[in-house]
């Protein structure tokens, strides 16, 4: 049986995006974290997300301890995992790339410590295939931005011992996110296909005509969209079958849904289908930047999340800092 120690240092490889925003979270929750990034700007572009992130990370969840002055850089990636608890990895999307990187942050870390990649796309069988220890690996995949939503597709690789996955998910939780056990390895893990297939039926219908970019966005944010940041869709069509619930909707509504599945479209992504949805959506953002519509993004899902923590106790604690001795 893997017994992982209790985490009080994290250590952050990739300091992209993804990985400056799980920086934000874990610096909020009271860790130490450590950083590593092999680009000569990697350090400076880091503090200044950290910095800009701090207030909408915070609004959600902040230990007592928490400091953004934490947080260490070094371009050294074992001198980064060496004395490290935890390690989120966010390299990029290459395999070949992946594998030589867990094979050397498995040779640096201690025995002990959980080592999960952010990996949206590559399985951690995959990733996993060189390390001496591959049963403490795992995939943390969080869906975007890691301080603010809080998603993590948990899942293992062949390798991966069950020990692990109980922890990671453990860990996931303690910290104030809302973690998800899949029980078998695919490519983009869930969520990613999941809004793969609602964003290929909108681009049919930008294609055919049938809306514009604007109103398609509309109708997903300002219908749909509304009711999922409150309930999945399940449970939605147990609401949907009215006194006889989901019995209902299954023995009377789900047979015409089955059917209008045939009539879902595949588009042929065209350039000229490329550029009308550029230009949709530059028109849609009117002039406000990207970093402009991130804040604008994050300070409703921060609103949001608060109404969540209010009605649904079964979502992550808002409270939440670092975990229990026992946990992992």
């Amino acid at each position: 049986m893997n017994v992982h120690k209790p985490v009080q240092r994290v250590a952050i490889v990739g300091t992209g995006t993804i990985g400056a925003s799980w920086a934000t979270h874990y610096l909020v929750r009271g860790f130490d974290v450590t950083a590593t990034d092999p680009a000569p700007t990697a350090e400076a572009a880091l503090r200044s997300y950290v910095g800009a992130a701090w207030d909408a990370a915070a609004s959600i969840g902040l230990a007592p301890d928490a400091s953004p002055d934490r947080l260490s850089f070094t371009a050294d990636l074992r001198q980064a995992v060496a004395d490290a608890d935890f390690v989120q990895e966010n390299a990029p999307e290459r395999p070949e790339l992946k594998v030589r990187l867990f094979a050397d942050i498995d040779d640096a870390t201690p025995p002990d410590a959980i080592i999960a990649s952010s990996s949206s796309g590559i399985t951690m069988s995959v990733i996993q295939a060189e390390c001496r220890r591959p049963e403490r690996t795992v995939i943390g995949h969080p869906f975007n931005p890691p301080h603010i939503v809080p998603l993590v597709e948990v899942v293992g690789g062949t390798k991966t011992a069950l020990e692990t996955i109980r922890d990671a998910m453990s860990f996931y939780a303690a910290i104030g996110k809302k973690p998800i056990h899949l029980k078998k390895e695919l490519p983009g893990h869930v969520a990613n296909r999941i809004q793969a297939a609602l964003y290929r039926e909108v681009v049919h219908l930008v294609q055919e005509g049938v809306l514009d970019v604007a109103d398609s966005d509309d109708a997903v944010s300002w219908g749909p969209g509304l009711r999922w940041g409150v309930m999945g869709p399940h449970l939605l069509w147990h609401l949907g079958g009215g006194e006889g619930g989901i019995q209902h909707f299954m023995d009377t509504l789900m047979p015409r849904m089955v059917a209008s599945w045939q009539e879902l479209g595949t588009p042929e992504f065209t350039p000229e289908l490329k550029e009308e949805i550029v230009r949709g959506v530059v028109e849609e953002a009117d002039g406000h930047s990207v970093d402009e519509l991130a804040a604008r993004r994050d300070a409703m899902l921060s609103a949001l999340l608060a109404v969540r923590a209010e009605y649904d106790p079964s979502g992550p604690s808002a409270t939440a800092g670092r975990p229990a001795k026992e946990g992992p």
